[in-house]
């Protein structure tokens, strides 16, 4: 899942990709690294965040969501907890849901997805984006996010979503210290034996600049490590910055765990 922030203030690339133009551009660029998923959003979720009004949202996301849809007909999910946006990402082409909420946020999001029989991702957050790096206390933080997935994935089943297209996010960075996305990554068979697909969202992470004493853009290597040892504990979706850079890195891991010689399909 390649990440596009069409945003003034996105943790790793806030402004880059805000205009339209530049925002497709960045698009196909992820279509041509080989990106399976490209994932659009018009509302940053970094730690400290405020809010964006689902207008302001629409505005942000519908017309890159059409110039993606008329050339490229894989997945887009649009990354928001509004319904109303997310109508509106679909009306424009997108056809996947990534809710950093979990359903919790806006409630007819729910019947939305379910309606539209259409894959979602509940991640869990711990709080707030504005607050959630305010200190945040875990008991067991594996146990704990475990627990708050597989009680939001029955909701999601409750109001009709079918099972298989429920996909659940440890939610690194969300209400997390290093310490805590260390151990979700650690636990990862844990989250794998709810018997949902499992994302990670790890790439340019603070945590990785915290063990690395890197700024957002020179934390590739780390990022990289992340992603295959992710993947090793049972991901199936990575959500990344650097497409080409994950591709090559997860084809050599690969090749080393199966002892395979061929070339990653």
């Amino acid at each position: 899942m390649g990440v596009l922030n069409i945003t003034p203030d996105s943790f790793a690339d806030g402004g880059l990709y805000l205009d339209p133009d530049a925002a497709v551009a960045q698009a196909r660029r992820l279509i041509a690294e080989r990106a399976d998923i490209v994932d659009v959003g018009g509302e940053s979720t970094r730690p400290g965040s405020d809010g964006v009004a689902p207008q302001e949202q629409v505005r942000r996301v519908t017309p890159v969501i059409k110039e993606i849809r008329k050339a490229w007909d894989g997945p887009i999910s649009i990354d928001t907890t509004s319904a109303e946006v997310a109508a509106a990402a679909f009306e424009a082409g997108a056809n996947w849901v990534n809710d950093t909420s979990a359903l919790r946020d806006d409630l007819a999001l729910a019947g939305f997805v379910a309606a539209a029989k259409c894959p979602v991702i509940l991640m869990h957050r711990k709080g707030p984006p504005r607050t959630m790096q305010v200190n945040p206390i875990y008991v067991d933080v594996v146990a704990e996010v475990v627990d708050f997935l597989t009680e939001r994935a029955e909701l999601a089943k409750g109001a009709g979503v079918a099972p298989d297209k429920i996909i659940i996010d440890p939610g690194i960075g969300f209400g997390k210290n290093v310490a805590h996305n260390l151990a979700l990554l650690h636990g990862m068979p844990q989250l794998i034996r709810l018997g949902y697909p499992v994302l990670v969202g790890a790439s340019r992470k603070s945590f990785i600049g915290q063990l690395t004493d890197t700024p957002p853009a020179e934390r590739l290597e780390g990022s990289l490590a992340a992603a295959i040892l992710a993947v090793q504990g049972g991901a199936k979706i990575l959500r990344v910055h650097d497409v080409a850079a994950t591709r090559r890195a997860l084809a050599v891991a690969g090749a080393i765990m199966t002892g395979a010689s061929a070339p990653p399909s």
